[in-house]
């Protein structure tokens, strides 16, 4: 079975335990065999590239100042970002329209009903609202503090997927604006805007774009939250909770009237993407070699130490006598 030894210059070599014949050198009358042994392990050699230092700084967890100040900055660039890229309203308005007549052409224009179901219980729409303000941010951050604390292996997969996630959507708000359910003139109402706190006006409307529905990363970082924390907690009630936080953030979008169920979709599908994204990046660091395909280094072999060791060898076989006190099977001890 081959054996191997650590990695040194980024090349895996297969190896075979030392016997008889020579890898790196020739043996009397085995020229032959000895080549064609160098040559298999010549082919063996599995080339690396070595990971640049991007991905080794995507793969490992740094100091916990060093990651929150990195996430507070990435996320005051997006909302910023989100703000300087709002699109034509016009346009936008048009954008929610075309998909409000798309989910109603395959029986998924299921908003309006929703709102109006809410409307039927008293102080829900004043609840969800509230937990759409807040939600977002103060479960995301507070998983990710937890999971750097308690699940520091997974802390780096789950920050790069939402990393990811968030440049592929600020491509996508850039590209297709589109306007939120609430303001696209299709029958829903506006339920967080209010007397003393409005979207659309003041200071908030400065950075906040109205015309990035599509995609909902209010679901997708739902989704990353909920599954991989369905996935990484101890306890089962914990993990049910993780199952249960997309539906919750869903039913919380589409109640308040700020995304159609296709955006929540083109939400899931932007996760999907940037974790196997997170995932191509991070593992060649993240893992090490197996122990059987490791380099190594052989120790250098002349020929004359080959044919030495053979002399030895036939001179132990042809030697009657035993060596150190011991016989060999058959043979019988002479007399002291």
């Amino acid at each position: 079975m081959s054996q191997g030894a650590p990695a040194l210059d980024g090349h895996t070599v297969l190896t075979r335990p030392a016997d008889a014949g020579s890898v790196t050198g020739n043996s009397p009358g085995g020229g032959g065999h000895d080549d064609g042994l160098r040559l298999a392990v010549e082919r063996a050699v599995v080339r690396r590239r070595p990971p640049s230092s991007f991905r080794r700084a995507l793969a490992r967890r740094g100091s916990w100042r060093a990651e929150a100040v990195s996430a507070a900055a990435v996320y005051g660039i997006y909302e910023l970002s989100r703000g300087l890229l709002a699109g034509d309203p016009p346009t936008a308005i048009r954008h929610a329209t075309d998909i409000a007549a798309l989910e109603r052409s395959i029986h998924l224009f299921i908003e309006r009903d929703v709102q109006r179901w809410a409307h039927s219980i008293p102080g829900l729409l004043g609840l969800f609202g509230g937990l759409y303000l807040t939600l977002h941010l103060a479960v995301t951050g507070g998983y990710l503090l937890w999971l750097y604390r308690h699940r520091p292996s997974a802390y780096a997969l789950v920050r790069t997927t939402l990393l990811v996630a968030t440049l592929i959507s600020l491509t996508i708000f850039a590209l297709y604006p589109t306007a939120p359910p609430r303001i696209a003139g299709i029958g829903i109402s506006d339920t967080i805007s209010g007397a003393h706190f409005n979207l659309n006006r003041g200071l908030v409307s400065s950075v906040y774009n109205p015309f990035a529905a599509m995609p909902s990363m209010h679901f997708g970082y739902a989704l990353v939250v909920g599954a991989s924390l369905a996935y990484e907690a101890g306890p089962r009630s914990v993990r049910v909770a993780g199952s249960v936080y997309p539906a919750l953030v869903l039913l919380i979008i589409l109640t308040t009237g700020n995304h159609f169920l296709l955006d929540a979709i083109a939400g899931a599908l932007v996760v999907g993407v940037a974790a196997l994204t997170a995932r191509a990046l991070t593992p060649a660091v993240a893992t090490s070699d197996p122990p059987m395909l490791q380099v190594v280094t052989p120790t250098p072999r002349t020929i004359c130490d080959d044919e030495g060791a053979a002399d030895a060898s036939r001179q132990r076989e042809s030697d009657p006598l035993p060596t150190a006190g011991f016989s060999r099977p058959g043979s019988v001890l002479p007399e002291l």
